[in-house]
């Protein structure tokens, strides 16, 4: 079964944003992502930044990544629920650490942060009525 046809017969809460809504999104949250981690990897890069600042915000580009092989190539919800916890948590952690540095990059990455925590409320949920 291909991945559109199998997230369609997923069991999915009322509150579930429709399907079209995710490109949009992620369209304007990956422009957000790609200037200001960008720019920590630059500052860390020219040593601005110290280079421990740059492994919250690597990890959460990998995990990001690996959400969609996971919940659409495995179709496996239990492993995109664990992967969105990383996600969340590289995330809140990247956050914290370039706050006393650059405080715009975690202002700007606001959006990204709400997004993500709303879609770890989401994929447990449908985690846990396809179960």
């Amino acid at each position: 079964m291909n991945e559109t046809m199998w997230y369609s017969t997923l069991i999915k809460p009322t509150w579930a944003p429709p399907a079209w809504l995710f490109g949009p999104v992620w369209t304007v949250l990956y422009a957000i992502i790609a200037v200001s981690f960008g720019y920590v990897f630059y500052q860390v890069l020219k040593g601005s930044l110290p280079w421990l600042i740059a492994l919250p915000f690597l990890l959460n580009l990998l995990f990001n990544f690996a959400f969609t092989p996971l919940q659409f190539g495995l179709q496996n919800n239990l492993l995109a629920a664990i992967d969105i916890v990383l996600v969340l948590s590289t995330l809140v952690w990247a956050l914290v650490a370039i706050f006393p540095y650059v405080p715009w990059v975690t202002y700007v990455n606001l959006p990204y942060l709400a997004w993500v925590s709303f879609a770890t409320v989401l994929q447990f949920t449908i985690t846990y009525l396809n179960w």
